[in-house]
């Protein structure tokens, strides 16, 4: 799939200390076979606007660590909280073309903002289509929430993006008799991708952010933005020990897990698996927050021109042009016919994950 004009894809990728040699990674997922066990062997694809989504990737690689992970932190275009949901769906679409052009074997969108504005058609375009399962943000976390509230009373914060769609709203709604205090946070991400995370500025304009919430009197607070588990300390702070903060990431993990299972995309290969992380943007700021927020294992960074260097174009055998160009003209045909204001409404509800 080609990239979206006028981007760069991507500029960096970072091995870490269980890394084999990529050269190696690249032969041994040669389109040549299509074998389970091949098809296994290829990596989990990860995608946020930011840093934030390491989260998510630190979870996944500490409940799933035979898999290999393929993380594009959109950096360049990022953080998609502020941008008209199109722009963010085009963004999004663009780093997932370009992951399952690298032979990802399943997505998963580690950005609440571009699940609420894309999971619908992310599945119809790869699902669907090619069998590539999509894993998201938004129910994981509504799945722990609802299993930790005591009152029924719950908090979201997130995105303006992610808030304003009702992403959240619409997936609790499965689940009767709750009461959903929701408030955007936009400068929370700011923060976050600056490399600040405590301080008398962010407390100032967290306990801003958070008094509806406190006034609401909820008992368990949704981080609707993979950033925010990174501010859990300022967060907690403000709202109290008696209250749960729900992220994401761990839930997310266990839907990957089962999407792996489900579709027998499991790694069974006994060699140590790979991790590449790849930034859009700044590589120097992207290198230290990655360094800082996913752990020591992140030891080196090599420039490259394309990601494709390492998991060559193609290497998904189950795509082909037509099937590229059957989807751009799918999703050309449905952008034409106006936005939407959640993307995410209807593609599942509270449960278990739509796989």
């Amino acid at each position: 799939m080609a990239a979206a004009p006028g981007k760069t894809y991507p500029r960096i990728i970072m091995t870490t200390a269980s890394s084999m040699d990529p050269s190696g990674a690249a032969a041994s997922d040669s389109p040549a076979s299509s074998t389970t066990a091949q098809v296994g062997s290829r990596p989990i694809g990860i995608f946020d606007s930011g840093v934030g989504g390491l989260t998510v990737a630190r979870s996944i690689i500490d409940q799933l660590p035979n898999e290999s992970i393929l993380y594009v932190g959109d950096t360049a275009n990022g953080p998609y909280g502020p941008l008209p949901i199109a722009e963010v769906r085009a963004n999004a679409l663009g780093v997932m073309d370009e992951l399952v052009d690298s032979g990802v074997k399943l997505l998963t969108i580690a950005c609440n903002s571009a699940s609420a504005a894309v999971l619908r058609d992310a599945r119809e375009r790869y699902t669907a289509k090619y069998g590539i399962p999509v894993i998201e943000v938004i129910q994981p976390a509504v799945r722990r929430a609802v299993a930790a509230t005591r009152s029924g009373r719950i908090g979201v914060i997130g995105t303006s993006a992610t808030v304003g769609s009702r992403a959240y709203e619409d997936t609790f709604a499965a689940a009767p008799d709750l009461a959903i205090t929701s408030v955007a946070c936009p400068e929370f991400v700011s923060y976050v991708e600056a490399g600040i995370t405590t301080g008398p500025a962010l407390l100032a304009i967290a306990e801003e952010y958070l008094a509806p919430l406190k006034a609401a009197g909820v008992d368990t607070v949704v981080l609707g933005c993979t950033h925010y588990p990174l501010l859990t300390g300022v967060i907690s702070f403000v709202m109290g020990d008696a209250v749960t903060l729900v992220s994401s990431a761990e839930e997310t993990a266990k839907d990957v897990y089962r999407a792996l299972v489900t579709h027998d995309l499991q790694r069974t290969a006994v060699a140590p698996p790979e991790h590449h992380f790849i930034a859009t943007g700044d590589a120097g700021q992207f290198e230290t927050l990655a360094r800082r927020f996913l752990g020591p294992e992140v030891l080196s960074v090599r420039h490259v021109d394309h990601v494709a260097a390492q998991y060559p174009t193609g290497s998904l055998a189950r795509i082909t042009p037509e099937m590229i160009a059957a989807a751009q003209t799918a999703s050309a045909r449905q952008s034409s016919s106006g936005p939407r204001t959640s993307n995410f409404v209807g593609a599942h509800r509270a449960g278990g994950p739509a796989l």
